[in-house]
């Protein structure tokens, strides 16, 4: 008795410990894990930043180019008048006539778009545009609105004018003269319009009837 009681107290403190090492352990290996765990869970990853895409500049619209200098004749639809037009550096000038007694300068701009709204004395109107190598439009004389095409013309044809005193007489004339050679004019003497006489386009000559000479000349805006 006296040798068994030593023994088995040695081998309870035995266990003891073995049960003490092992609950050690195991507590160790749990706390570890969840150290482990804890540290390596995924953060939430914060949301991307939008990022302004930078707008898209609208294409700059391109400018219309503004008529170039020319001379435009031609006739109105009805075939009763002819219409005249001269372009230079953004201004117009504009002759109607019917090659009797009806005839309306005209003046104005002309439009980068190639409109143009001339005016004249006694509410005489043009409204046309330059479209290619033709002005279309419509001109109103006393109350009368016609519509008219004038293309593009060359020397000789065009616009005419001569203002001038012969023998005490006030003259203004106003001639066109188309590209087939036709012409159509109004000469006013004292302000009393009739026919005018024909105009030498080579040298701006016309010959007056009863004698006298005027020169008429190219109309420029």
């Amino acid at each position: 008795m006296k040798r068994s009681g030593p023994l088995f107290t040695l081998l309870g403190g035995l266990l003891l410990a073995l049960f003490m090492l092992s609950l050690n352990a195991t507590t160790g290996s749990g706390s570890t894990s969840y150290g482990d765990s804890s540290s390596d869970a995924a953060e939430p990853s914060p949301p991307p930043t939008a990022t302004a895409s930078p707008s898209a500049k609208p294409s700059p619209s391109k400018k219309p180019r503004p008529p170039a200098d020319g001379r435009y004749t031609g006739r109105t639809d009805d075939d009763t008048a002819s219409v005249a037009i001269t372009l230079r550096a953004g201004k117009a000038t504009a002759y109607y006539c019917d090659g009797r007694t009806t005839e309306a300068w005209l003046k104005g701009d002309v439009e980068d778009d190639g409109s143009l709204k001339l005016t004249g004395k006694g509410g005489a109107e043009l409204d046309g545009r330059v479209k290619g190598d033709t002005v279309r439009g419509t001109v109103d004389v006393r109350d009368k609105a016609r519509p008219f095409t004038a293309p593009r013309a060359k020397k000789p044809a065009g616009l005419y004018r001569a203002t001038s005193e012969v023998r005490g007489e006030r003259l203004d004339g106003g001639w066109i003269v188309q590209p087939d050679g036709s012409q159509v004019g109004v000469l006013s003497r004292d302000g009393e319009p009739t026919a005018a006489p024909r105009l030498d386009p080579a040298t701006g000559a016309v010959r007056l009837p009863g004698g006298g000479r005027l020169t008429a000349r190219p109309v420029v805006p």
